[in-house]
């Protein structure tokens, strides 16, 4: 079976290819960016046996027909103001931007984003380390001197076992050990920071997670595809012209307060973190690899969104 990389790659030609099919039976003026990106992803569909990409189809399919109801700016371009549809690179993805589909009409300067998953709700998966400043990185604040002497020591340990060639299931019980001193210490910072700029963590998290841009959220799993609209800047469910869309979507409020950040009951490994508007989301750490290395990957999830964002599911 192909890594879950290479299926959300896929899913995202798929979205691309679907897209424009319907753009040109609404006789629509568009191209697709055939870049190295372009090519990654229809390597990786093309490489689905022929019932994944039927179910693939299915579900990009639904997709993009939601989107007539939402977005009638899709349905207004002419030859001299095309519509653009491309597959984000990596490097965009690195930088903070979590869509992976952009469709764009520069003539008006507009462009919406698609974030496409298959089987795959997680929104991000940072790394903390030694010499990783989660701070600036997420925040654009960095980390204290205190947070890295708390943390460097732990580091050290595992950099040292890494060298000898040791495995996580060498150590024992690498909760306690590891993922709980780490975490305690990276919740301390994060309180730290909001102390010191009342208002400004929250609504940063929420950005780093979800990115700046405006988004639908498209998750494929079998038989039905999810769509959540992350429309936090206001610039998705537009009218064109005296065309208003079929669909409202309210615009999504930005957390200010955090309400707690503290362990998950029971657990050793995972952060929940509560902010106002309705916004809750999940820290959990852990080792990816069997190898120890001198690094631990989180893997976030939004647990809780504001009660007015936009969600459907649609089975097929």
């Amino acid at each position: 079976m192909a890594s879950q990389v290479a299926r959300g790659k896929a899913f995202e030609f798929c979205i691309i290819k679907k897209l424009g099919n319907l753009l040109a039976i609404n006789h629509q003026h568009f191209y697709e960016k055939e870049d190295a990106a372009y090519n990654t992803a229809q390597k990786y569909f093309n490489e689905l046996d022929p019932d994944d990409r039927t179910e693939f189809g299915k579900a990009a399919q639904k997709a993009v027909e939601f989107l007539l109801n939402t977005e009638p700016r899709l349905f207004q371009s002419s030859p001299s103001d095309q519509i653009s549809l491309r597959i984000a690179s990596d490097s965009e993805g690195q930088k903070g931007d979590v869509r992976d589909i952009i469709i764009a009409r520069e003539a008006i300067n507009w462009e919406i984003g698609i974030s496409a998953k298959s089987n795959h709700w997680a929104v991000k998966h940072p790394r903390l380390s030694g010499s990783i400043d989660f701070g600036k990185e997420w925040l654009d604040i960095q980390c204290s001197k205190e947070y890295f002497n708390d943390i460097n020591p732990l580091f050290a340990e595992l950099e040292e076992m890494k060298v000898a060639g040791k495995e996580w299931n060498e150590l024992g019980d690498r909760h306690r050990k590891f993922y709980l001193p780490l975490l305690f210490f990276f919740r301390k910072e994060i309180l730290k920071i909001d102390k010191a700029n009342p208002g400004l963590v929250p609504k940063r998290v929420v950005e780093y997670l979800v990115g700046r841009g405006d988004f639908y959220k498209v998750i494929r799993s079998l038989g039905k595809v999810e769509i959540h609209v992350f429309n936090l800047g206001g610039s998705l469910n537009l009218a064109a012209g005296k065309v208003k869309p079929k669909a409202n979507i309210q615009k999504l409020k930005l957390p200010e307060r955090i309400v707690e950040l503290d362990f998950k009951p029971g657990s050793y490994s995972t952060l929940l973190l509560f902010l106002d508007e309705g916004w809750q989301i999940s820290f959990r750490i852990h080792s990816a690899s069997s190898r120890v290395e001198a690094s631990l990957k989180f893997d976030i999830n939004l647990l809780s969104t504001p009660s007015n964002l936009f969600s459907q599911h649609i089975y097929f």
